[in-house]
C-alpha cells in the first residue's frame, strides 16, 4: 500500500519561508503605522483649518447685486474678522441677523456729501470710485451733509442704483460694534481667484 503525502500539510516551512513571512509581517505592521499616523495627521490638519475659518477667516457666498461689478451674485469671498477698517475697503457687517457687505465711504469725523447725479464727496473732495458703473443717488432718505460719528463708519454698495446702505434710515451709520470684519479674497468661481479691492 502507498501513503500519499498530502500537500502543504504537516510539513516543515524552510528558512527562506520562514523569513519572507517576517519580512512581510513588518511590512504590514508598517504599513499600518504610516497609515494610522497620515489618519492622524490629516484630522489634525482639518480641524486646524476648521478652527481657522471658523475664527479668523470665515468663508462667505455673495447673495444679491448691491456689489456690482466688484461681487457677484453666488461668489464665495474668504472674510479676514476685524474691525479696523480703511477707506475703500469692504466691511461685512452684522444688521438683522443677516451679514451685509458694503464699502467703507467714510470713518469717525467725516463729512459725507452726496448730489442727486450720485457723486459723492468726503469732506469737501469728490472721490474717485473706478468700482463704480452706475452713479446714481439710489435709494437715499437722509440728508446731507452726513457727520460720521464716533466709532461709526458710511458705507455704500457698488451698485448704487440697487444697494440699500448709509444712504437709508434703515441702515445709516454703521457702528464699529457690528463691524465682522472685511472682503480680501474671492476663491470662487475658480476662473476669478483674486484679491478683492
Amino acid at each position: 500500500m502507498v501513503r500519499r503525502k498530502s500537500k502543504g500539510f504537516g510539513s516543515i516551512p524552510t528558512a527562506e519561508q520562514i523569513e519572507a513571512e517576517i519580512l512581510r509581517e513588518k511590512y504590514n505592521q508598517k504599513y499600518k503605522q504610516v497609515l494610522r499616523s497620515t489618519m492622524y495627521s490629516l484630522i489634525v490638519v482639518a480641524a486646524v483649518a476648521v478652527l481657522i475659518a471658523t475664527l479668523a477667516l470665515p468663508v462667505l457666498q455673495i447673495s444679491g447685486s448691491s456689489m456690482e461689478p466688484t461681487l457677484n451674485d453666488e461668489e464665495i469671498v474668504v472674510l479676514l474678522k476685524t474691525t479696523n477698517m480703511k477707506k475703500g475697503e469692504l466691511c461685512c457687517f452684522s444688521y438683522q441677523n443677516k451679514l451685509l457687505i458694503k464699502r467703507v465711504i467714510g470713518l469717525p469725523g467725516d463729512k459725507i456729501n452726496i448730489d442727486e447725479n450720485g457723486n459723492v464727496y468726503v469732506n469737501d473732495e469728490p472721490i474717485d470710485e473706478p468700482y463704480v458703473t452706475d452713479r446714481a443717488l439710489g435709494e437715499c432718505d437722509i440728508a446731507f451733509p452726513c457727520y460720521v460719528t464716533d466709532n461709526h463708519y458710511f458705507v455704500l454698495g457698488d451698485h448704487r442704483s440697487t444697494s440699500i446702505d448709509s444712504r437709508s434710515s434703515v441702515i445709516g451709520l454703521v457702528s464699529e460694534d457690528y463691524i465682522v470684519g472685511k472682503i480680501f479674497f474671492r476663491i470662487w468661481p475658480f476662473d476669478s481667484i483674486s484679491l478683492v479691492d
